[in-house]
């Protein structure tokens, strides 16, 4: 909602500016895509590798 807000006023303070925003912003968002979703495969890449460096001490711990 604020950022609905703060594009009504860039209208109408500068409204060539908040159309080329309004353009521009699903471009920059599908360039952008394939960098988060390499984010999450890497962060969930790493999760696995300290579940699996971590599970000798989780096995230990319950038996105990």
């Amino acid at each position: 909602m604020v950022t609905f807000l703060l594009w009504c006023i860039l209208l109408v303070l500068c409204w060539p500016v908040a159309l080329a925003a309004l353009i521009l912003y699903p471009l920059v968002w599908l360039l952008l895509l394939p960098f988060r979703l390499i984010g999450i495969a890497v962060g969930g890449v790493l999760e696995l590798v300290w579940t699996l460096i971590t599970l000798p001490a989780r096995i230990l711990k319950k038996l105990t």
